[in-house]
């Protein structure tokens, strides 16, 4: 029946998982317009371009539920890090931080400077930075949220402490711009220096505007070591009281005292789902990244440099040996570092396992996209979870792994027609090997592209192929349903 058909592209003999959890079945994929056209034995029809993967696993592009990549999806446009593991979407704004809405001139405190950052790349609106990447597309779908950090910096003359009714009333305005625009949601960073004076009443008085949108409310809490039961509960009550869907960004436990509570937070975000719409990701390390921070009770353990601007040669070293031949504490040299990012040894690998098994835990790789010695995670999260969790220790089924990396993720964050191979669904495809994917980036070496990701395809465009990027920059905006005019 399908012998007079033309594709653009055809994807034959492969396996496919559908991003379902459905076990895998044998199809060929036709593409027609930067959408699945058909699903089954295309093998006599005509194409435009074919992709022979006998022996292949075709599924859906990864969807990376966290990211940091609100410049880099303008800056670094070919988004090499994320295509080359199977990634075709991504989350921004995530911890608070977001790089719209920014007047230039403002300052950035840590760690909204994470973000590589310039006047010329400031965005004193959400639209204006969601035009610029229509404008200027990136090799990646981007799905963008607002971050509460941001408000604050753009509305108040000090962060130290709660903010006022006035300045509430100047972030509600901004997050009403940024869902007009298309914003899939808000999030916080109350663990940060600049949201931890913020108030739960704050919170939830400053995010009333999502209330009713079907935007989201994802969090980097408050604590996720001694007090990380109370942050759930903080995290639950907001989601609550604003009636929205509420995402726990990377669960962890932090601190050896603290090791093996999964069980505990688990159990608890299990019994919050029956009542409430809640989600949760996670990433397969055991080491966090982030600011490099000057309190001393976040300073413990193995500390490693990614990146500092005043002294970009000590990247890739552990903070002690820095500290030591400075001749100084470890205090003083992190204050010497700044601003700077830093990978932080502080997490149990039996939690880790506990939380990427739980049913309902997405994957997001927290990457940051700067610095010479990023995390590994920026460039190995996706085939880690494939190779390393799924096919070497058999954490779950190579189908329940795909699921919590497409069709889970596009449930929760509402992308619809992404996360599922479906006739109709636009064309993200990831063309990979089960028996030779893995991540290659290590904490010495991390920029290292993963092994056997054969051929990714963003909006029906071969974007990656055997190790090459194709220069293709196909992706596009994603806008929540009911937001704005032009939804992509």
């Amino acid at each position: 029946m399908h012998n007079s058909q033309e594709f653009d592209l055809l994807i034959t003999g492969g396996s496919v998982i559908d991003g379902s959890k459905a076990p895998r079945f044998r199809a060929d994929i036709g593409v027609r317009n930067g959408r699945i056209a058909a699903i089954g034995d295309l093998s006599h029809c005509q194409a435009a371009q074919r992709i022979e993967a006998s022996g292949k696993i075709v599924a859906p592009g990864f969807i990376d539920s966290h990211t940091h990549d609100d410049q880099a999806v303008l800056s670094q446009s070919d988004m090499s890090f994320k295509i080359s593991q199977g990634v075709t979407t991504v989350i921004t704004g995530n911890c608070g931080i977001s790089i719209a809405p920014l007047r230039a001139g403002t300052p950035l405190p840590a760690p909204l400077s994470l973000l590589e950052d310039t006047d010329e790349t400031r965005f004193e609106t959400f639209r204006s930075y969601l035009d610029a990447l229509r404008a200027r597309p990136s090799a990646v779908n981007v799905a963008a949220m607002v971050g509460h950090s941001t408000l604050r910096v753009m509305t108040m003359d000090s962060l130290e402490r709660e903010a006022r009714p006035d300045e509430i009333r100047a972030m509600n305005a901004l997050l009403d711009e940024a869902l007009e625009a298309g914003a899939i949601g808000i999030s916080t960073g109350t663990y940060y220096p600049p949201a931890a004076h913020a108030s739960t009443q704050e919170v939830i008085d400053v995010c009333r505007p999502i209330t009713g949108t079907g935007a989201l409310y994802v969090t980097h809490m408050r604590d996720e070591a001694d007090k990380s039961m109370e942050s759930l509960e903080e995290s639950f009550l907001i989601g609550r009281e604003l009636d929205s869907p509420v995402v726990i960004s990377h669960h962890k436990l932090q601190r050896a005292h603290n090791f093996g509570k999964s069980s505990q937070t688990l159990a608890r975000i299990r019994h919050a789902m029956q009542c409430q719409c809640v989600a949760l990701d996670c990433y397969p390390y055991n080491a966090s990244s982030t600011m490099l921070h000057r309190d001393p009770k976040r300073l413990g353990g193995r500390i490693l440099i990614s990146s500092s601007k005043p002294h970009p040669e000590q990247a890739g070293r552990d903070l002690d040996a820095i500290a030591a031949d400075w001749g100084v504490t470890k205090e003083e040299a992190a204050a010497r570092l700044q601003p700077a990012s830093a990978i932080y040894f502080g997490m149990d690998e039996g939690d880790v396992r506990n939380i990427l098994s739980f049913d309902e835990t997405m994957i997001g790789s927290d990457g940051i996209p700067t610095g010479e010695k990023p995390h590994p995670r920026l460039w190995g999260t996706f085939p880690r979870i494939l190779g390393h969790y799924s096919r070497d220790l058999g954490l779950f089924d190579l189908e329940v792994a795909v699921w919590k990396m497409t069709g889970l993720t596009a449930r929760n964050f509402k992308l619809d027609g992404r996360g599922t191979l479906e006739i109709g669904h636009h064309a993200d495809i990831v063309v990979f090997d089960a028996a030779t994917v893995r991540d290659t980036a290590s904490y010495e070496a991390p920029a290292a592209p993963a092994e056997g990701i054969d051929a990714v395809i963003v909006n029906g465009v071969l974007t990656w192929r055997l190790g090459q990027h194709m220069g293709a920059r196909a992706g596009k905006v994603i806008t929540r349903h009911g937001a704005g005019k032009g939804r992509d």
